[in-house]
Formats: C-alpha cells, sequence, structure tokens
C-alpha cells in the first residue's frame, strides 16, 4: 500500500530511498563514487511504479 495517494512507495521503499539518498550525499561529500547507489534508489523507485502502474490498470 502507497504510503500517500500521490506517490506509488510504501513505507518501507521510502525508508530505503531517504537512507541511499543520505549515504549518496556523505559520499559526494567526501569525493567517492556513488553510482552504485544512485542505481539501487532507481531500482527501488522504478519497482514502486511499476507495481503501482500495475495496480491502477486492474
Amino acid at each position: 500500500m502507497p504510503a500517500t495517494n500521490h506517490d506509488p512507495h510504501n513505507l518501507g521503499e521510502l525508508a530505503r530511498a531517504i537512507t541511499i539518498a543520505a549515504r549518496i550525499q556523505r559520499r559526494k561529500a567526501k569525493g567517492k563514487g556513488t553510482a552504485h547507489l544512485e542505481k539501487r534508489f532507481d531500482e527501488i523507485r522504478e519497482k514502486a511504479q511499476a507495481r503501482e502502474d500495475a495496480r491502477r490498470n486492474k
């Protein structure tokens, strides 16, 4: 179930996405690579959007 009516993410996905976003910012501040974290962030977003699209098209 989505956290709000306006986004496809559930609470667990929101928590993971926020955690990953914070890790990305810390790594960028240190000058380190973030490609793997950005990929995980995008995968969470895409999975949530696909699930909500499938639910709406029923």
